[in-house]
């Protein structure tokens, strides 16, 4: 510890430029049997992990397999779900509909002046595609996706307990390992700093760039014809998918920035608080569109006639007549599979080679390429990518794990692209440790630290997240309130018509009304809008309807049944499983109880040797000058005089 404390001043300090393990003959090993593509269907050799790179990074593999694994279930439920919405497109009433042009009715624009009215019959492929996501299986699917956040947190601890107990780690504390950062070392002997300025300065800075980014966001909304609709949301969610690979980055070395201008003490301290704020600017990086999408389009966009505009005449955005579920849907899948690919293939894989590349090149045009040719081992290392810790591995799973349950009630195909994705990640993980990567000191862990706590209340929220998005973003509680309240056969036939307002066209504000008024080959009179309100003949014409309060109660009820009965039934999953699996834990007792003996066979054997000695003892008389012999002191002996060589 002193030496590796030692080591890590001098790289600070600049003394050396690196420092780092050799790879050894075991690498060929590691190759065949875990970072080769054609073992993906085999479990990996933890116990080789573990020996090779040390227990942190061992446990890191361990988690990803069982993430993986768990997977497995919710996967095939997804699809199951997925073909659910298939197989009962042909049968929702919603839908037939929208697609039957005898209904002949007229929407109005989706925009001012340029838009013109349009046919609701154009949105059939629209309303057709979202109930694939947004059916009554969603519902139940979103229950089944916090049972399973449940289940694989409960079977990871159990895994975890096992994991200790064979690599016996069950009695090794995570102070052992932890120690003064060199860094903190040097600044604080160099310049001595006010901590209350600092954390002022950090905060601020901190939420300049959350205000930088959701700036970003507010300010990139294209305006779409319903015609290209599809086209321009798929564009738009792409351009944004490489806004947030970029920010990634840019996000990640602010994060860094900011944890150094704290200085903290010891490397775990350092190392918590930089997760901590890596993982708040990426997620909200990554799901602030999302979020929008979900909550906050086609909600602020006001009524014909008194639209809501942002930055002068700029109107707010209107969902599809189906809802935002579909758009979310398509961010989602887009941003999912766009960042796991791109991510993979360009920062995993193209860069490492691109730098060893170039680091190969500046060597040999150094020393030449005949010497280049014989290098020693440590030199040819020194070729290889520096390691630079686990968090940015966990930080791509955790934030995939967000996607695969905050918002799976939108997307159930989610977790079989994780899936997909994290059987071509661990064996690409191992190749890149195994051949791109010089070998990580080895280091002693028990868990995966601060990760568990943000998986932990990641699937808390999830809980959250899905029950609004079932209760606002889709149109699962409007459906059942009409069905069972206004329906006149208790069916939804009519949903539609009863979903859609009235808008005298006379009432549009001078200037906004289309400039193309005959677009459909007839003077329109009357259109209709999405919402819940009075017709222009009431006497309270436009205000928000008795329908759209009665919908509203069931959607706040829904939100509070759901988050209450589901986090109550995951309690329970979680009261029921134990944390250590019961084999362990009677070899943990089994132990227990022979250091017991073997303690009490000590201390019987101690006590039995103090009486032998006591009862074996002999005294013999050593004669002084003065006083006479007769009156010789006593010499004790622990064995009998004969044994030893005394006579008396």
């Amino acid at each position: 510890m002193c030496l590796l404390t030692g080591l890590t001043s001098l790289l600070a300090s600049g003394v050396y430029t690196s420092a780092y393990p050799l790879h050894d003959v075991s690498i060929t090993l590691l190759y065949e049997q875990w970072a080769n593509y054609s073992v993906f269907y085999k479990y990996q050799p933890l116990g080789l992990i573990r020996k090779y790179f040390g227990e942190k990074i061992g446990l890191y593999f361990a988690w990803l397999g069982v993430y993986t694994q768990m997977l497995i279930p919710a996967a095939i439920i997804g699809v199951i779900v997925f073909l659910y919405g298939c197989a009962t497109v042909d049968d929702d009433i919603p839908s037939m509909e929208i697609c039957d042009p005898r209904n002949n009715i007229t929407m109005c624009p989706l925009c001012d002046k340029a838009c013109s009215y349009w046919k609701l019959v154009t949105a059939c492929g629209t309303a057709r595609a979202s109930h694939l996501f947004d059916n009554t299986a969603t519902v139940f699917f979103s229950i089944f996706m916090a049972l399973w956040a449940v289940l694989f947190m409960e079977h990871w601890k159990r895994r975890q307990m096992r994991l200790n107990y064979v690599w016996d780690l069950t009695s090794f504390g995570e102070d052992e390992q932890d120690h003064n950062r060199a860094e903190y070392e040097f600044r604080v002997t160099q310049k001595k700093v006010k901590q209350e300025q600092r954390l002022k300065q950090i905060w601020k800075n901190t939420l300049n760039v959350l205000l930088i980014r959701a700036a970003l966001h507010m300010s990139s909304h294209p305006v779409v014809r319903y015609n290209i609709r599809a086209t321009v949301k798929t564009t738009a969610a792409i351009i944004n998918l490489i806004i947030i690979i970029i920010l990634d980055e840019i996000y990640g070395a602010i994060a860094r920035w900011l944890t150094r201008l704290e200085v903290p003490k010891t490397d775990k301290s350092f190392e918590e608080r930089l997760i901590i704020k890596t993982f708040i600017l990426k997620f909200v990086n990554a799901f602030t569109p999302i979020v929008y999408l979900a909550f906050f389009r086609g909600r602020l966009v006001g009524r014909p006639g008194n639209y809501l505009y942002v930055v002068g005449s700029y109107r707010m955005e209107e969902c599809a007549h189906a809802g935002c579920l579909m758009e979310l849907c398509i961010q989602l899948c887009i941003t999912m599979l766009g960042k796991q690919l791109i991510q993979n293939n360009l920062f995993e894989i193209g860069l490492p080679k691109l730098k060893k590349m170039l680091r190969k090149r500046k060597t040999e045009l150094d020393s030449g390429q005949e010497q280049a040719l014989h290098k020693k081992l440590y030199e040819k290392d020194h070729l290889l990518g520096p390691f630079v810790g686990l968090n940015p591995e966990y930080m791509e799973m955790i934030i995939q794990f967000g996607m695969v349950t905050l918002f799976v009630a939108s997307f159930p195909l989610a977790p079989l692209f994780a899936l997909l994705n994290n059987i071509i990640e661990i064996r690409l993980d191992a190749k890149k440790f195994v051949t791109e990567l010089r070998r990580p000191i080895a280091v002693k862990a028990k868990d995966i630290g601060i990760w568990y706590n943000l998986l932990r209340g990641l699937s808390k929220v999830a809980v959250i997240v899905n029950a609004f998005v079932i209760a606002f973003t889709s149109d699962f509680i409007p459906r059942l309130v009409y069905q069972y309240t206004y329906s006149p056969d208790g069916s939804l036939h009519g949903f539609v018509n009863h979903s859609l307002s009235y808008f005298n066209v006379s009432d549009f504000n001078p200037g906004t009304d289309p400039l193309q008024p005959m677009y459909l080959g007839y003077k329109v009179e009357i259109c209709r809008y999405k919402d819940y309100r009075d017709p222009p003949w009431s006497s309270t014409k436009y205000e928000l309807s008795k329908e759209f309060w009665a919908i509203l109660a069931a959607r706040l009820g829904f939100v509070i049944v759901f988050q209450n009965v589901v986090m109550l039934m995951s309690d329970f999953v979680d009261w029921l499983i134990p944390d250590i699996p019961k084999d362990i834990s009677l070899q943990i007792h089994k132990e227990k109880i022979l250091m017991v003996e073997l303690f009490m066979k000590e201390e019987q054997g101690k006590s039995f040797a103090a009486r032998n000695r006591q009862s074996s003892c002999v005294f013999c008389p050593v004669s002084l000058p003065s006083p006479p012999t007769s009156h010789g002191r006593w010499l004790l002996l622990p064995e009998p005089a004969s044994a030893r060589g005394f006579s008396c």
